[in-house]
């Protein structure tokens, strides 16, 4: 027997009981407010006294005992027991919720720890608290003596830990899934720039720090993030609403319960806040304190998170049945309830509520509960009342298990298994922890390792009657347990804004950047504040707010947009150009000249004039002409490998064998000459024979050269991406630049000498000197090429191919016109000039 002079001295504690073979407890706060009285430490401290009954948390009440009420009725359920219950009010206060605890445990009216003053009458567990601070005080003190502890409120994520809290279960899902949730919303509206309000306790701190974390994740930004300071009376609004007018934020998260927000919503009447959408935490989405018509322009158009609303059969009934008249039981709080539902006092009672002690109307019972049409008796919009009655089954159905299981053979169980009027709160705990059942509702209810239930959530929004007050309607769910890309499931055409439009309203710092450009931080600003900038040349972005932009393929470039990478536009000297046409028919018409000089010249094969300077050259030097004229065409069309290999080859042989040809005719001028003079050694080099050994030779090195180059490094067909972006060049790369420059360096050396020669033998006396039409020629050859050099250089593509041609008829008519024109001009248009006399006599009168 515990000993009288060893006790605190304590305040008698009392509630609402009924008694039963077992004692479940539950803990309420049916208050919002409290009221403390100075102390002057001369007298013994007054009792704290609780204000403003809420008729919400007296229907939670109402939810428990009615869940007791009908497992008594089902005498299948708890055969032979009877179930009673304890319950308190805690009034919001974390001590008057450890006072109820421990008045629970030991069972009597002065409360005595590690005492149980009624053995007859086990308790089986407690429903409760509201609160995570009142539930974590709870759960400390129960947790020591494995007593089961369901809470039908308490979100916070510290509850989870099973070293601190062995012993506690709840009905309401874990606040880290509401943060999980909310950032879903968000981001699915796309409200990156966020403002933070957040309740100064447990609740609003946890919940706040999972949810800046998990933004933080999403690519979203905290704008501001400020406290609500509940210890203050006017919970720091004025700071907090100067803060919300300076910030380009509209999209506020409220991290709170209802009485954090209520103040700030009266503050935000004051300075006419509005155009901001408030995305509420489950603490007071679902609050009618704030359904009033005096909020309805600030509070239009909010959005958030629900405790899920389950159906509890006959509730509503139920609610309309209570009467003080009919009460079974000593129920101190309904009194209390009806002065405030009704508005009025009764005579008799010894307490009243705050707001009705000076009530000049007089509770006469005559009143009806099913007559009002307020939230006393209203359950459409009943959430964590279903949590209650929720919590108070699962407790049973752990019983009818501990009752059930002395049957079953396992040796763990049998551990468990108990007489159901004397286990132990361990045994129990076991049962709690493993409970799975079907509810009246239809959802499966049970627990995971933490001692939580899957995790369901209403979205609501608030909507304007037409009387200008709100209202609750549900636009999505978000359900932990659904697939994946089902957990939230938003019905936006439902949503009513602010606005009064469709449109989703914007919360972002900087507006997305379109397709084709990229985000560029800002130093010193929030990664949701950026700079858009264009993608660099041949890069893009497909997807609005891109981090980075995407390389096209090599064989692709962007389209204006740059937001789609297209197929590159392909260029070479194609026969379809004009510019390709016009030089085919040039090649061809130029290549036919020669060929009507040389039938000219065979038909005029023994004229003094085709004889002169070998004949057998001249028709040689004519088909080459041809030829290279012929050879520009290889250069006009689709680069296939084979023209690569062959087109330089060609051009720079045939033209090798066109200037050797050119060389030994100007050779053969000067011994011809110089063979003459008395006594020469020229005269055995005079015939056909040396021409043919300069041209062979000539020629021969350019082929070693070509062969070298062929055999060495060849050219080839290949893409050019690099000149000109966003376009192909398809050419032929000559391999080796070296072997090229060789080729066109050896042309030049033989032009050169040719030029020397020729101008040497310019002015050697002979009726038809050829050596000064040779010098011209060779004077325009070079200077083509000359020109050539830098010109290919500087060009390219189908330009530079262009170019090339250009000097090729550009050359090959300077050598066709200098040195045959005048012989074709003598032999159409002056035969008289075409004899052996002529010539002859013409040298004579020079020589005299």
């Amino acid at each position: 027997m515990m000993d009288r002079a060893c006790r605190l001295p304590i305040n008698e504690v009392t509630g609402l009981s009924r008694d039963g073979d077992l004692i479940l407890g539950g803990i309420f706060p049916l208050h919002d407010d409290v009221e403390f009285q100075q102390a002057n430490f001369t007298v013994t401290p007054a009792p704290i006294t609780c204000q403003s009954v809420r008729t919400q948390n007296y229907q939670g009440l109402q939810a428990m005992i009615l869940a007791v009420e009908e497992i008594n009725r089902n005498v299948l359920f708890l055969p032979n027991v009877t179930l009673g219950f304890q319950i308190y009010d805690s009034c919001r206060m974390r001590q008057r919720s450890l006072e109820g605890t421990l008045w629970m445990l030991a069972g009597k009216k002065h409360p005595a720890p590690n005492f149980r003053c009624q053995q007859n009458l086990p308790l089986v567990g407690i429903i409760g608290d509201a609160g995570s601070s009142s539930s974590i005080v709870m759960a400390r003190v129960l947790g020591l003596y494995r007593f089961p502890q369901i809470s039908y409120v308490s979100s916070s994520p510290l509850l989870v830990d099973r070293n601190q809290f062995p012993s506690f279960l709840r009905t309401i899902p874990n606040d880290n899934f509401q943060s999980h949730g909310l950032t879903q919303l968000l981001v699915h509206f796309g409200w990156t720039w966020v403002g933070l309000l957040i309740e100064d306790n447990d609740y609003g701190q946890d919940g706040a720090n999972v949810l800046k974390q998990e933004l933080a994740k999403a690519g979203a930004c905290i704008a501001f993030s400020e406290n609500i300071i509940l210890s203050r009376a006017d919970r720091n609004t004025l700071h907090i609403i100067r803060v919300i007018k300076n910030s380009t934020a509209n999209a506020i998260v409220i991290f709170s319960s209802y009485a954090g927000v209520t103040p700030l919503m009266d503050e935000m009447m004051k300075h006419n806040v509005t155009g901001k959408v408030w995305i509420a935490s489950e603490g007071w989405s679902t609050s009618n304190v704030l359904l009033v018509e005096k909020y309805s322009h600030i509070l239009t158009g909010a959005i958030g998170f629900a405790t899920y609303r389950g159906e509890i059969p006959g509730f509503k009934e139920h609610l309309n049945s209570i009467h003080p008249s009919r009460s079974s039981t000593d129920d101190m709080f309904l009194l209390k309830f009806w002065e405030a539902v009704f508005g009025c006092k009764w005579i008799n009672a010894k307490e009243s509520t705050s707001l009705w002690k000076n009530s000049s109307t007089v509770c006469t019972g005559n009143e009806k509960l099913d007559k009002l049409h307020i939230s006393s008796n209203d359950v459409s919009n009943v959430r964590w009342h279903y949590n209650v009655y929720t919590a108070v089954y699962a407790t049973a159905w752990a019983l009818h298990d501990l009752n059930s299981c002395s049957n079953w053979e396992h040796s763990l169980l049998n551990e468990m298994c108990s007489d159901i009027l004397k286990f132990k709160p361990w045994q129990l705990l076991h049962f709690v922890k493993n409970v799975h059942f079907k509810n009246k509702g239809g959802s499966e209810v049970s627990f995971n390792q933490f001692g939580e239930v899957p995790a369901q959530y209403d979205i609501i929004n608030f909507q304007q009657n037409a009387n200008g007050t709100l209202r609750h309607v549900r636009v999505g769910q978000y359900d932990s347990s659904a697939s994946e890309g089902q957990v939230l499931s938003i019905n936006t055409s439902a949503i009513q804004w602010a606005s009064g439009v469709a449109q989703i309203p914007s919360s972002v710092c900087t507006k997305s950047c379109s397709p084709g450009f990229r985000k560029a931080e800002i130093e010193g600003e929030p990664l949701c504040c950026f700079l858009c900038v264009q993608c660099p040349l041949g890069e893009i972005s497909n997807q609005t707010d891109s981090a980075d932009c995407l390389k096209c393929p090599w064989d692709r470039w962007p389209n204006a947009q740059q937001d789609l990478c297209i197929p590159k536009s392909t260029e070479y000297l194609s026969y379809q150009d004009t510019l390709a046409v016009i030089l085919a028919v040039i090649c061809i018409f130029c290549s036919l000249i020669p060929s009507a000089m040389l039938c000219l010249f065979v038909h005029n094969r023994n004229t003094p004039i085709v004889k002169a300077n070998n004949r057998s050259l001249s028709f040689l030097l004519l088909v080459s002409l041809s030829l290279c004229f012929l050879c520009s065409l290889a250069f006009i069309g689709f680069p296939t490998p084979e023209k690569c290999l062959l087109r330089q080859v060609a051009f720079g042989i045939i033209f090798a064998l066109c200037i050797s040809c050119i060389l030994a005719k100007t050779i053969m001028v000067v011994i011809a000459f110089n063979a003459t003079k008395p006594n020469s050694n020229l005269r055995r080099w005079v015939g056909p024979q040396l021409s043919y050994v300069v041209t062979i030779c000539g020629t021969l090195i350019q082929i070693f050269i070509c062969v070298s180059w062929l055999s060495l490094s060849p050219p080839f067909s290949q893409n050019n991406i690099l000149t000109h972006p966003g376009t192909i060049i398809i050419e032929c790369n000559e391999g080796s630049p070296v072997a090229f420059w060789l080729m066109l360096g050896y042309l030049g050396s033989l032009a050169t000498v040719s030029f020397i020669v020729a101008f040497l033998a310019r002015k050697l006396p002979d009726s038809f000197n050829e050596a000064k039409f040779i010098t011209f020629s060779m004077l325009a050859f070079l200077s083509v090429w000359l020109s050539f050099i830098p010109a290919y250089l500087s060009t390219k593509g189908k330009y530079m191919v262009a170019m090339e041609i250009f000097a090729i008829l550009s050359s090959g008519s300077a050598l066709v016109f200098c040195i045959f024109l005048p012989k074709c001009y003598i032999i159409l248009l002056r035969p008289e000039m075409n004899t052996k006399e002529y010539l002859m006599g013409r040298e004579k009168g020079q020589s005299n």
